[in-house]
């Protein structure tokens, strides 16, 4: 299911920053009214509670105030960044020299009659909360992600999972928008067209990986971790596809027996997962490893560098003990990459994903 709808020419200049727009805070704040707000502080929409001062943030309350803001923002050829939940991510100090698009979309909508049930829900939506709501109907298939803090469309991009289960497992489709480049060029030899489509996708079309996905790369406008430090490392990278909403399968059971597994599940992830603010697994498990484990082996487990640490519970996640700064958890990250890669000769992968100006000093 396809709907075209927008389409403009490819050669118009995408490279323009935020604040290079004369017109672009008027032109939003006229467009979108209160919706749109500048020089946000991000720390209060991240987990790890840190992050800069976003030049703007556009703030999308529903599923057509994304296709609204989304489509214009692609036609003025506007730069921006998109935030859900916040969890995981680190956002540099210096915040985002641009327009952060923060993702409220939290419409939820069960089908206990159909076969088998399902839920509706917007992208924005907390996906922990989902699971507690299909608990609550007697409806299982969602207690692995009844502790998991980000919104469904970022499950979604990350293909997040939990206790043995995955959104790969549950998806049966998602509405998505994004932009496609027609082949050939017009027929009075103008520029090929950017065509703005509005699609549903069934799960397979998304080639779900190990906390992957086909448009993970198209989504968050997130820096290559390698390239930090760099020059030109404040770009935004404009995201080319953005999860709308999705439909999830579910089975029928009871409020008891669900509720008392969500429950089993919450409690064991307090035993073996740090409380407090953090941006969840800082690194992805290397084939047939665990990136908690080889931190913990390499002796860093409690490790500290001004307000961040590494947990003394488990060493996949960096805690904020307060007024944290992204450079001191960015210095961790560095350390525990090193430190293991050095012991063990294992190269660790971010699972977290950097956002804003990322031009720090490396010593």
């Amino acid at each position: 299911m396809s709907d075209q709808f927008v389409v403009h020419p490819v050669d118009r200049d995408t490279r323009v920053a935020f604040m290079t727009y004369p017109f672009a805070a008027n032109t939003l704040r006229e467009r979108f009214g209160d919706q749109f707000d500048t020089n946000v502080s991000l720390a209060r929409y991240t987990s790890a509670r840190i992050g800069g001062l976003a030049d703007g943030l556009l703030t999308a309350e529903s599923v057509e105030d994304l296709v609204s803001m989304v489509s214009f923002l692609w036609e003025e050829e506007i730069p921006f960044i998109l935030l859900g939940g916040g969890s995981n991510v680190l956002v540099s100090d210096a915040g985002v020299r641009g327009l952060v698009l923060l993702n409220k979309a939290r419409q939820v909508m069960f089908d206990v009659e159909s076969e088998p049930p399902t839920v509706w829900a917007a992208s924005g939506t907390n996906f922990g909360v989902i699971a507690r709501q299909a608990a609550s109907r007697g409806l299982t298939g969602l207690e692995w992600a009844s502790g998991i803090p980000g919104t469904l469309g970022g499950a979604i991009v990350g293909n997040a999972g939990a206790h043995g289960g995955d959104i790969a497992g549950n998806l049966l489709l998602a509405e998505i928008l994004h932009r496609e480049i027609e082949d050939k060029k017009s027929k009075n030899g103008n520029p090929p067209m950017r065509v703005i489509l509005r699609e549903e996708w069934l799960a397979d079309q998304f080639e779900f990986s190990y906390r992957s996905s086909r448009i993970k790369e198209k989504v968050t406008g997130a820096i290559d971790s390698e390239k930090v430090g760099l020059p030109g490392r404040s770009e935004i990278k404009q995201p080319e596809v953005i999860v709308l909403a999705a439909l999830l399968r579910l089975a029928q059971s009871t409020k008891e027996v669900v509720e008392a597994r969500l429950d089993e599940l919450v409690a064991q992830r307090h035993l073996t997962q740090p409380s407090g603010a953090s941006m969840g697994s800082m690194f992805k498990n290397p084939e047939g490893d665990y990136a908690g484990r080889l931190i913990e082996q390499a002796g860093l487990k409690g490790t500290r560098v001004g307000n961040a640490a590494i947990s003394s519970l488990h060493a996949n996640f960096f805690i904020n003990y307060g007024n944290a700064s992204a450079t001191d958890v960015w210095d961790l990250i560095n350390l525990a990459r090193s430190v293991v890669a050095s012991k063990f000769g294992v190269n660790l992968e971010l699972e977290i994903e950097l956002i804003g100006s990322w031009e720090v000093k490396r010593n």
